[in-house]
């Protein structure tokens, strides 16, 4: 999709704006970018909503990033963001993996312009020492070498075994974006992820309506770690989405993107 260029201060970021409405932010995952949401972004637009779905700092077609790109400065850019394009009304957040990440910060840093959150596939807890090690040595290899081996790496984890087999489209739509992404914002973001902090305790503070997604057979994020997320925050949603691994909203577009309309029209 054909996006805008924003500039926020010292990067410029790009911006699929769809629809008019109530404004909803779609935060991807790693390594991806604003296309992962192609099936949602239409959909919601033509349901009566503002889709505003970015390419995040070193991703995508937005400027690139420098050495380590934290959370904070990601939850950070979407608010300056919704400034620049005037967005006064509280939005619905929807992340995905880092975009859930980044979620918990915008919470905590700009709770005024938060109306829901939407958490798909992802944790908040914070890496164990073994997993940031895995981080930090992917973004020496991606700098090093570029992303010409992570499809291989990731997408197997990415997708549930059935997508693997049975959908030729998702996987090659999902290899494609990741080919296409910065190894310098790869290894930024990895960086990021590597520190983030664990945010298990703020879940009870919570206090917009929530709605958590997590795909049947999600190996990186399962069932089990989402729904003790949202038994955590009071009054959230669970909705499993059968079949789908962790890029639930590509392999089950359909059945993620009514689960979200749900959400919406009655929260």
């Amino acid at each position: 999709m054909q996006g805008e260029r924003i500039p926020i201060g010292e990067v410029t970021l790009n911006v699929v704006i769809r629809g008019e409405g109530e404004p909803v932010l779609l935060a991807h995952g790693f390594p991806l970018d604003h296309s992962m949401w192609e099936a949602q972004i239409n959909v919601l637009a033509a349901e009566g909503y503002q889709v505003i779905a970015p390419d995040l700092r070193g991703f995508g077609e937005s400027d690139p990033a420098a050495d380590k790109t934290t959370m904070a400065q990601f939850a950070d850019d979407l608010s300056r963001l919704l400034a620049k394009l005037n967005v006064t009304r509280p939005v619905t957040f929807c992340g995905l993996s880092m975009g859930g990440y980044i979620a918990w910060q915008f919470f905590q840093r700009h709770r005024t312009r938060l109306a829901r959150l939407i958490l798909c596939d992802t944790r908040a807890n914070d890496d164990d020492e073994k997993v940031a090690r895995g981080r930090l040595v992917m973004a020496a290899e991606v700098e090093r070498f570029g992303v010409t081996k992570v499809p291989s790496t990731m997408v197997p984890k990415l997708l549930s075994p059935i997508s693997l087999e049975k959908n030729a489209a998702v996987v090659q739509s999902l290899e494609a974006m990741i080919l296409q992404q910065d190894p310098a914002g790869v290894a930024a973001a990895q960086r990021g992820m590597a520190e983030r902090e664990n945010v298990v305790h703020l879940l009870p503070t919570i206090d917009v309506p929530t709605l958590v997604i997590c795909g049947e057979v999600d190996s990186i994020t399962p069932p089990d770690v989402m729904q003790e997320i949202a038994a955590a925050i009071v009054d959230a949603k669970y909705v499993e989405i059968a079949g789908a691994g962790h890029m639930a909203p590509m392999e089950r577009a359909v059945e993620v993107t009514t689960a979200i309309l749900d959400f919406l029209k009655t929260s």
